[in-house]
C-alpha cells in the first residue's frame, strides 16, 4: 500500500507539477468570479518559480542531505563486499534501444566498476527492479545493468543481481536475503549522495551495517540562471524529504533523519 500511494502522491506533490497546476488553476480563474483569487495564485506560482531560477534554494534544500554522510577518512583494511542501489539505469530504454540507458545518477554505476576493479575479491551486488506502478512485462533494472557491466569488462559472474525490489526498503531486505552478509563483514554501499540518509536508514532497519559510499553530488554554490536545472534539482531534493518522513512512518528506517 505505501509503494502504491508514492506513486499515486508524487506527481502531485512535486514542486513542479504543483507551480504548473497552480498556473493552470490560475488561468480557468480568470474566467469565473474568482478572477482576482486567480492573479493572486498566478503571482505566487510566478515569483516561486523565478526564486527557484535566481536563488540557491536547490541548494539550500540539497545540501543537508549530501553533507550528512561522507566518504570514509580511511578505506577499511578489507572490503568483503560492494552493493549498489539501482537508479542510474532506465530498463524501459534499454529494453527498447537494446543499449544500456544510464540516467543523471550515472555516478553510481561508474563507481561501482571502479571500486570492483579497486578490490577484486569483493563480492558484488547489483539491486534495482522496476519501480513503476504496474511492472508487469516491464524489464528491470538489474537487466539493464548486466547488460552494462558486460559492456564495461566486468566479470558479470562475480555480481548477484535483485531485480525485485521497487523501492529503498526492499533494495535493502531483498538484497540481505540472497547475499546474507556475514555480521563481521565489510560492505560499502553506494548511491546518491542525497539519497544516502534514506538508504542507510533502510539498511540499518534490515540489520546490515554498511559503509555508506556516497556518489552523485548536486549541491553547489554557482547559482546559473537555469530554471530547468534548479527545478529538477528541487524535486529531487523535495522527494527525499518526504521520503524520509514517509519511510519513518511506515517502519522503514531507524531514524527520521539517519546520521553517521
Amino acid at each position: 500500500m505505501a509503494f502504491v500511494l508514492s506513486k499515486v502522491l508524487w506527481p502531485i506533490t512535486a514542486p513542479g507539477n504543483v507551480l504548473v497546476l497552480l498556473l493552470v488553476l490560475a488561468l480557468v480563474l480568470q474566467w469565473t468570479s474568482w478572477r482576482k483569487f486567480g492573479r493572486w495564485l498566478a503571482t505566487l506560482a510566478s515569483l516561486t518559480l523565478f526564486a527557484i531560477a535566481v536563488l540557491p534554494v536547490a541548494q539550500w534544500m540539497s545540501a543537508p542531505l549530501e553533507r550528512r554522510f561522507t566518504l570514509p577518512a580511511k578505506l577499511p583494511e578489507k572490503v568483503d563486499g560492494i552493493i549498489v542501489i539501482g537508479g542510474a539505469l532506465a530498463p524501459d530504454i534499454t529494453k527498447d534501444r537494446g543499449r544500456p540507458a544510464l540516467t543523471s545518477s550515472a555516478e553510481r554505476m561508474t563507481e561501482f566498476v571502479a571500486l570492483s576493479r579497486r578490490f577484486p575479491a569483493a563480492r558484488l551486488v547489483f539491486t534495482g527492479g522496476n519501480a513503476s506502478l504496474f511492472p508487469e512485462g516491464r524489464s528491470t533494472e538489474a537487466k539493464a545493468a548486466e547488460l552494462l557491466l558486460r559492456e564495461l569488462g566486468v566479470d558479470t559472474n562475480r555480481v548477484v543481481f535483485e531485480g525485485r525490489s521497487r523501492n529503498t526498503y526492499e533494495n535493502a531486505a531483498f538484497s540481505k536475503d540472497l547475499v546474507k552478509p556475514g555480521a563481521n563483514e565489510t560492505w560499502l554501499m553506494i548511491t546518491s549522495a542525497a539519497h544516502m540518509p534514506r538508504a542507510v536508514g533502510c539498511f540499518r532497519k534490515v540489520g546490515w551495517k554498511v559503509v555508506p559510499w556516497p556518489v552523485d553530488y548536486h549541491a553547489t554554490a554557482r547559482n546559473d540562471f537555469d530554471l530547468a536545472h534548479h527545478l529538477s534539482a528541487v524535486d529531487l531534493s523535495t522527494k527525499e524529504w518526504l521520503g524520509l518522513v514517509a519511510y519513518r512512518l511506515n517502519g522503514f528506517t531507524d531514524a527520521l533523519f539517519p546520521a553517521p
